[in-house]
């Protein structure tokens, strides 16, 4: 039987932050969808497009609206779920809401798996109202199976700043400490091997072994920037994470080899079609830079490996 999958809007990471529009929440689930997952989708916003370009228009869903949806789900008897996905929110009250569901479904099977991108803020400076951030240190993340923080969210979690790999491994042991097994540093200021052309990324899994003892594996992968703005990648960057550590539950270094590499592929193929639509010496345009997911659906499928990951102590 195929994992069920229980959708907020989530948000994008790495390069741009926004309320996601519900074209591309439709574009996520179709990327799960041909990786073998049944999906059932809220959109926290219904925008005329995303907040990419100069004017939108539409409706944010409130936490009691919420709620009326997930009490329909109850009453047909059809909210048995695998895993919970959920992204951006300004309002305390639909955060809250969102735990109250999360925590009702793991008491129905604990062994749902619930994939937060802790969305706080970058480069020091918070996106949302300051009184989502208790919310999410003392509520969400102690409810969370996997996170995505980037390196501002990760150290406002934790409260310690991370200036080396070791500073970085401490704050992902703190984060597990607060509840999640899987963490993600989605990207982080350390200095990259390869050069300014690269981004860092870490990651930390926790695993029990049969007696009952743990042990973790740690990875940095380090993926290529690209100078665009791109609205979406985030989104979809959670939607693979999940995705791959489904199929690769023990294997951190996979999932996310598997995870960068979708990324990889769905950017390369947009920032080269928005460069041929915008012309010579032209920037693209935000319809120009619209990611390209229906035409990568092989590489979401079965993506060619571009971007290793190393196991790190």
């Amino acid at each position: 039987m195929s994992p069920n999958i229980f959708l907020y809007q989530p948000r994008n990471v790495h390069y741009w932050r926004h309320f996601v529009s519900a074209l591309i929440l439709f574009f996520l689930c179709l990327c799960v969808q041909v990786l073998g997952f049944e999906v059932d989708s809220i959109n926290s916003v219904q925008f005329s497009n995303h907040t990419g370009y100069s004017h939108w228009k539409g409706q944010v869903l409130t936490a009691d609206e919420l709620h009326v949806l997930y009490e329909g789900i109850k009453l047909n008897n059809v909210h048995q779920y695998d895993y919970v996905l959920t992204g951006y929110t300004r309002d305390t009250s639909f955060l809250e809401m969102v735990v109250d569901i999360v925590q009702e479904l793991k008491r129905a099977n604990p062994n749902l798996v619930y994939v937060c991108d802790p969305v706080l803020g970058d480069h020091g400076s918070m996106y949302v109202p300051q009184n989502l951030y208790p919310v999410y240190k003392n509520k969400v993340v102690p409810v969370a199976d996997i996170i995505t923080p980037n390196q501002f969210e990760a150290e406002l979690l934790t409260g310690k700043n991370i200036s080396s790999q070791k500073d970085a491994v401490e704050v992902m042991d703190l984060l597990h400490a607060m509840g999640p097994d899987t963490v993600v540093i989605t990207s982080s200021d350390l200095p990259p091997r390869l050069g300014d052309r690269f981004l860092v990324s870490l990651g930390s899994q926790r695993h029990v072994r049969p007696d009952g003892s743990r042990t973790t594996q740690r990875v940095r992968i380090e993926v290529p920037k690209v100078d665009a703005v791109f609205v979406g990648t985030g989104d979809l960057f959670a939607a693979m994470l999940l995705a791959w550590t489904h199929h690769y539950p023990n294997d951190l270094k996979t999932a996310c080899e598997k995870t960068f590499s979708v990324m990889h592929h769905v950017i390369q193929r947009t920032i080269s079609y928005a460069h041929e639509l915008a012309g010579p010496g032209r920037r693209p345009s935000p319809p120009q830079l619209e990611l390209r997911m229906v035409q990568s659906k092989a590489d979401i499928e079965d993506p060619a490996i571009v971007t290793e990951a190393t196991i790190i102590s």
